[in-house]
């Protein structure tokens, strides 16, 4: 018996440490890239390059219209995505009874999620840029991101209100509610924070996507901010991409790459900061 236990236990322990490596080696890898960007960009990170705009040939200047241009799109793609996402996951939560139908709708949402992000280029440039004629334009590309993002805000609404007990919707049906008021006062606030965790993964992977903006909203070259929803505009995936393929002089090109990678990064990081606040607010 004692045999046995001491058995389970070495092989208990040897598991442990491998996940314990795998996890440690999961951060190294994360730690490796980081470093890698800080180390190159950091030296050209200054106030001139957040606040002037690129000069033609981009090895000079700054980025600051590619700054505002994230944002913008970041900004008008979440307008899109999280109304309609929580919206769907209440309704396949919540409402959807036929559980064929739920299967369906299930699939075509993990389909639509594992569709490459150059497709929703291509769809968006058929559907908003030639067929509604919004032309290459913010609005155009933060309907394109809107769409990437809005299987996985889906998906995690509809976990994040399943895991909400039975009981909290039982008690306030009990003391009158409708099923409308439950969902809205108490079922959603509950779960309001796992829903944020759907906002802050969705606005890391819209951040980053240079194939869908490249076909609907992102200028090679524009010095100037837009002054409307139907101008194009400069982000820095894109810029980042142009400045590391198409230049002659990659050594003048390399340092401006570097620094344009380490403030996407930083840009990222600080919307998840305020995501992760306000998720933490609304859980307490």
């Amino acid at each position: 018996m004692n045999k046995n236990f001491n058995g389970k236990r070495a092989s208990q322990s040897v598991m442990f440490f491998l996940f314990r490596l795998m996890s440690y080696m999961v951060v190294g890898i994360l730690f490796c890239i980081i470093g890698f960007i800080v180390i190159r960009g950091l030296g050209v990170i200054n106030w001139e390059f957040l606040t002037t705009a690129p000069e033609d040939g981009m090895t000079k200047g700054g980025i600051f219209p590619a700054i505002v241009g994230t944002f913008y799109l970041v900004v008008g793609s979440m307008l899109v995505a999280f109304p309609i996402g929580v919206m769907s996951g209440i309704y396949m939560s919540e409402y959807a009874s036929n559980k064929h139908i739920k299967r369906v709708i299930r699939v075509m949402t993990n389909n639509l999620g594992g569709i490459p992000s150059i497709v929703f280029g291509l769809f968006g440039m058929a559907l908003f840029v030639n067929k509604l004629k919004f032309g290459d334009s913010i609005i155009a590309g933060s309907f394109t991101l809107g769409l990437l993002a809005l299987p996985l805000i889906i998906r995690v609404t509809e976990e994040a209100l399943q895991a909400i007990p039975d009981s909290f919707r039982q008690g306030s049906l009990a003391l009158g509610a409708t099923k409308l008021q439950t969902i809205r006062k108490v079922v959603l606030p509950a779960a309001f924070p796992n829903i944020m965790t759907g906002l802050i993964l969705s606005i890391g992977r819209v951040s980053g996507e240079t194939a869908p903006i490249l076909f609907t909203a992102a200028a090679y070259f524009l010095p100037n901010l837009p002054n409307s929803v139907f101008n194009q505009v400069m982000a820095l995936p894109y810029h980042l991409y142009v400045i590391a393929t198409s230049g002659t002089d990659l050594e003048a090109t390399r340092p401006m790459a570097f620094g344009t990678a380490l403030v996407l990064i930083i840009i990222v990081l600080l919307m998840n900061l305020i995501a992760n606040f306000i998720r933490r607010k609304y859980s307490k």
